[in-house]
């Protein structure tokens, strides 16, 4: 997983080098909370296998029976939010600063969604779900062709574009309000348009704990399932015992891995395995096709496709209200939407953290189409081939894909030459794809749990330890209890107070999108009045063009021009009953200081204006002076909606009062266009932007000019 880099608060200790060496430390009514949950519910399927067995059956009845309409419901509405929004004019809104440029390429990015997409579970469901669909179908007739075709598209349906929308929606938000809003990169920030500071409260941590629970029993059924997987596919290839001893000994070995990769960090372990385990699974890909029936697995991905094109938007809100197929919708439909639920703020966030610069709507539509690119193509050449041996007349390959669903992908590969090889291939991609759902897990539930401020930070090493090691605890004492099934239905229950946070989210995203239209409106309406920048003599405008200001100048510069010009503009506001300050703010590690004017209004958004040095390596073009620092500064402006992408070193005093006055006339149009309708986390951002170019990495230790 990437990490990206932004803001820092006020109140939280800025210091860009302490924090690039020190985690932050743990929020510990989430991490006890959550903690306590997830050990009790561990330990008492351990302990009372029978009494877990019953009251989980119990529980998933009674949420299937009442609230399947409410899931299906909630997956189609989130679809049609996601959408909407990547169309409407709010789309165009970037994900950080207006004049951020993206963090990665766009083949980088596309292939680090493409990496976020799959995992052991796409081989689990890729060939056991098509043959399960075509044999049982939720309704019409089984094992016809009609059926076969079908089968394909209900498990497009069941990893495409509807879970997808759950990741862009998190992902999007946690991007928004961290890149743009300038808040720490956790849940709660996601709703302060909606609740404010009461987010830092027991509310807060609620919605925190939930948001961890959610993920990690998504986690552990996904493990759960590599977990029997992996222990029929050792059994196949060496012989080893299939059962419950061979699967504890898995995940005790997946703990051990996944402990090792994330305590080296993400670029050192996390990355490599991802990119690892892409690479097997496309080989696995291409052998499939190679030495299958080429010509119709091709035809086959192309009409799965086309049906499903076809037949999507009638699937998206069928509750089956007159078939009534409630252990088909129980065990495929309801159990997949709540899985895409409880593993949304997982992926979201990572998400987030890699397309920081890109649009919105860009960020969507990569999200829902490039993932699901390359599943399609992965579930239509394993699914058909599965398909064409049941087709053939093997009964029994289409019992085991029903009744035992673990051996269906190592059943299949040996249907192909070179089987021990392409299994022992299997085998590895596997346990990759194991061990990388186990690794980034931990990283992110570490980051759940803790005070993270900057987004380059990550949890404790520690922290990351111990929720490796729980997560391994929790799929122990599912699979103990009653195997995969029960660790199906455990996430279809804890999906479904999870399912409110999705809602709380739309309509805080919203409400953040409406206040910022209103933001650039009243900055469009008040251009006819805002005076221009005196003219400049062509002198001046050379030196300042040909300039890179280091660290010396710059602060000389906000002594004797900048400063005295902000002094003086705030004494006049204040004349005229403003309540206003300007204050002085130490950039900590780069030696440099920010200047920050603040005018109150109460109960509704303050203006704030600030003049920001941001760092940047000395380009090849410029001059370069014996001693010259590596580094110069540009003195951006930045108001509540981040930086405005331009440099005011060089200004004259009067240039700086007009930018101000000008950015004043703005933010008064906009309380005037929002009056009533600003969100609740209008006034209470008191977040100072630490925004270092996107091909900069700041150092981490102050500069210092010889």
């Amino acid at each position: 997983m990437s990490v990206a880099a932004e803001p820092t608060p006020k109140d939280a200790e800025p210091d860009i080098g302490a924090l690039s060496l020190k985690s932050p430390a743990p929020r510990w009514p989430v991490l006890i909370g959550s903690a306590a949950v997830i050990l009790a519910i561990a330990l008492w399927a351990i302990l009372a296998r029978d009494q877990a067995d019953s009251v989980i059956n119990t529980l998933v009845a009674w949420t299937a029976e009442n609230f399947g309409w409410y899931y299906v419901l909630t997956a189609g509405l989130v679809l049609i939010f996601v959408i909407g929004l990547a169309f409407s004019p709010a789309g165009r809104t970037k994900l950080g600063p207006d004049h951020a440029k993206p963090q990665f390429s766009m083949f980088t990015w596309a292939s680090m969604l493409f990496a976020a997409g799959i995992g052991i579970d796409l081989m689990f469901f890729s060939v056991s779900e098509p043959v399960a669909q075509y044999v049982g179908p939720p309704s019409g007739d089984g094992g016809t062709i009609e059926a076969a075709r079908q089968a394909i598209v209900w498990t497009f349906f069941h990893y495409g574009p509807v879970g997808w929308a759950m990741y862009a929606l998190m992902g999007g938000a946690f991007a928004y309000f961290a890149y743009r809003r300038n808040l720490p990169l956790n849940i709660r920030s996601l709703l302060t348009p909606l609740f404010g500071k009461r987010v830092e409260g027991w509310g807060g941590h609620t919605i925190d704990i939930l948001a961890v629970l959610g993920t990690v029993f998504g986690i552990a059924t996904t493990l759960g399932i590599g977990v029997v997987q992996l222990s029929y596919g050792m059994h196949v290839l060496f012989g080893t015992p299939d059962g419950v001893a061979a699967q504890i000994s898995l995940i005790v070995l997946a703990v051990v891995m996944a402990t090792l990769s994330t305590v080296s960090g993400v670029e050192k372990g996390i990355r490599r395995l991802s990119e690892a385990n892409v690479i097997l699974a496309i080989a696995l890909l291409v052998w499939i096709l190679i030495t299958g029936e080429t010509r119709r697995l091709l035809e086959g991905l192309v009409m799965n496709v086309g049906d499903f094109m076809t037949g999507f938007s009638g699937m998206l809100f069928d509750t089956f209200a007159w078939e009534r197929p409630d252990d088909w919708m129980q065990g495929w439909t309801l159990f997949f939407w709540a899985w895409w639920i409880a593993w949304a703020p997982f992926v979201g966030l990572f998400l987030a953290r890699i397309s920081r610069g890109r649009s919105l709507r860009q960020f969507i539509f990569g999200v829902l189409v490039i993932p699901f690119g390359f599943i399609a193509i992965f579930i239509s050449i394993f699914g058909n081939s599965a398909l064409e041996i049941v087709l053939g007349g093997n009964a029994a390959f289409a019992d085991t894909a029903m009744n035992l669903p673990e051996r269906a992908f190592f059943d299949l590969l040996q249907q192909y030459p070179a089987a021990p090889v392409v299994i022992a291939v299997a085998l590895l991609t596997g346990l990759l794809f194991y061990v990388t759902s186990a690794d980034s897990g931990a990283l992110v539930l570490s980051n759940l749990t803790s005070h993270v401020v900057d987004p380059k930070q990550d949890g404790s090493k520690p922290l990351r330890i111990f929720w490796s090691i729980t997560t391994g605890l929790l799929t122990l004492g599912m699979l103990l209890v009653g195997g995969v099934s029960t660790l199906q239905q455990a996430t279809l229950i804890i999906g479904l107070p999870v399912s409110v946070l999705l809602y709380l989210v739309m309509i805080s995203l919203f409400r953040a999108l409406r206040t910022e239209a209103q933001h650039i409106e009243g900055y469009e309406a008040t251009k006819p009045l805002r005076y221009a920048p005196a003219e400049t003599s062509w002198r001046r405008r050379l030196r300042r063009s040909t300039t890179f200001p280091h660290q010396a100048q710059v602060m000389r510069y906000i002594d004797s021009v900048t400063e005295p010009a902000l002094m003086d503009v705030t004494d006049e506001l204040r004349k005229s009953g403003v309540e206003v300050e300007c204050e002085r703010l130490d950039v900590e590690g780069l030696g440099v200081q920010a200047l920050h004017v603040t005018a109150r209004f109460p109960d509704q958004q303050d203006f704030t204006y600030q003049i920001y040095p941001v760092a940047h390596e000395l380009p090849n073009f410029a001059y370069r002076s014996v001693g010259t620092s590596e580094y110069y500064f540009r003195l951006e402006v930045f108001t509540a909606t981040g930086s405005h992408g331009y440099d005011v070193y060089g200004f004259d005093s009067d240039q700086i009062i007009s930018d101000v006055l000008g950015h004043y006339e703005s933010h008064l149009e906009y309380l005037r266009i929002s009056s009533g309708g600003t969100d609740a986390s209008v006034g209470e951002n008191e977040y100072v932007v630490t925004d270092w170019s996107d091909d900069f990495e700041p150092p981490t230790s102050p500069i210092t000019l010889p």
